[in-house]
């Protein structure tokens, strides 16, 4: 009961002076629409970016090999050799084995969604007399696909017994369709295409016309008609042009729920095995989630050092409060004597103006998260993300105003609550 009385006096004096109430909340306004609008672009830039990342594989492991550290090593006549500074180039004898993937496979299989390899055989043409299409010719595992999130426009991927028996099939892009069959993406399933790389001709049958994603490639000063995309053959198909039998390199997707950074581990683990009695390379494997978790920090350290700075603002806003709750307690001079007359204990006067206080910055406080939350949603608007509000910050924000409230009012409600009640009277 004398809490609510004592909001309903804070409320009834901010009413008599409502100017001055304003300019008053208007530090705390300032400081904690910042705050928010600082942490909202903050959030967005944040889940923007890892959305990216994720789309781009993220929570993908690429396997490949490394060189190994070589030693110094000495004859008996005390010559030394090797050492530092040997660069070695990995050639197919080097590589992964078939039988080595599927024994992963075989081993990790729940952790496991697809495996993505491929094989590049070369660039080359498309060519159907006077009609071209520019083409870099690649075989593709199965879940080369799945990893690099390819959509069909027409027609359907590669089969299993396709694959396994390196047909001579062929994926290309919408934009080669477009050159080769006038856009008619249904058209160009089911025909036949010869393809001229290094002046070689192969001949291949479309099975399907993927979506071609021209900002995964980057920009192009070539025209529409002259870009190149790629079209991709089965990868055993692909490794009986260029003469290879091993991978080099190959990405792991990993299921749902898994720890894509520990599953690395555990995949390096496992391919050393094959490569202690290989003198110059071992298996590396490496997760972008890491990179995607430093990259986030970052972002949320920018963030907070922002946030910090704007929260200056709220120090200022707090003075502010304190300085007008010094006037409002000299006008009310006559007031405090009157009610210390009556009986009323120092606690009640105190509690009154840090009440009051508190007051003062809450209302600042609600104020200054509506508009904070209406100015990070327009940023991150206009820089092209999703608004993501901190329902944290918001909650810490109105906190901290409370706390601004009790801590710059106190001072003030002391002073008030030790006045010579006679002196006080006295006061005109």
């Amino acid at each position: 009961m004398i809490l609510y009385e004592n909001i309903r006096l804070a409320l009834f004096s901010l009413k008599a002076n409502k100017m001055r109430a304003l300019l008053t909340m208007l530090g705390i306004i300032i400081g904690i629409s910042s705050v928010i609008a600082i942490m909202t672009v903050g959030n967005s830039m944040t889940t923007s970016v890892s959305e990216s990342m994720e789309s781009m594989g993220a929570n993908n492991i690429t396997v490949g090999l490394q060189q190994k550290e070589d030693e110094e090593e000495s004859t008996e006549e005390g010559l030394q050799f090797g050492g530092p500074g040997r660069m070695k180039t990995a050639q197919d004898d080097d590589g992964f084995t078939y039988e080595m993937l599927e024994n992963y496979c075989d081993t990790y299989g729940d952790y496991i969604m697809a495996i993505s390899a491929s094989e590049s055989v070369g660039s080359g043409q498309i060519v159907d007399g006077s009609l071209y299409a520019n083409v870099n010719v690649t075989g593709a595992s199965l879940g080369y696909f799945i990893a690099n999130s390819i959509d069909l426009a027409a027609g359907q991927f590669f089969q299993e017994r396709e694959f396994d028996d390196g047909v001579m099939v062929a994926l290309i892009s919408d934009l080669a369709a477009d050159n080769l069959f006038d856009g008619d993406d249904e058209a160009a399933v089911g025909s036949q295409i010869q393809v001229n790389v290094d002046d070689k001709y192969y001949n291949f049958t479309v099975i399907g016309v993927y979506e071609y994603d021209q900002s995964a490639s980057g920009f192009s000063s070539t025209s529409t008609k002259d870009t190149t995309t790629s079209m991709y053959i089965p990868l055993k198909a692909a490794k009986e042009l260029t003469h290879t039998d091993n991978y080099l390199q190959f990405t792991v997707v990993t299921a749902s729920g898994v720890d894509s950074e520990e599953f690395a581990e555990t995949t390096e683990d496992f391919f050393a095995t094959y490569y202690r009695n290989n003198r110059d390379f071992e298996p590396s494997a490496f997760s972008m989630s890491s990179m995607v978790e430093e990259m986030t920090s970052m972002l949320g350290t920018i963030t907070m050092a922002i946030s910090v700075i704007a929260g200056i603002a709220l120090l200022v806003g707090g003075i502010g409060v304190m300085n007008i709750m010094l006037v409002s307690i000299t006008e009310r001079t006559r007031e405090i004597g009157t009610r210390k007359a009556l009986g009323a204990p120092n606690s009640s006067i105190r509690t009154q103006f840090i009440v009051e206080s508190i007051v003062i910055c809450l209302i600042g406080g609600i104020i200054g998260i509506i508009l904070g939350v209406a100015l990070g949603a327009a940023l991150a608007n206009m820089l092209g993300t999703a608004a993501s509000p901190s329902v944290s910050s918001i909650i810490l924000s109105l906190t901290f105003s409370m706390a601004i409230g009790v801590f710059f009012g106190y001072y003030p409600a002391n002073k008030a609550a030790k006045m010579d009640p006679i002196e006080a009277l006295r006061y005109e």
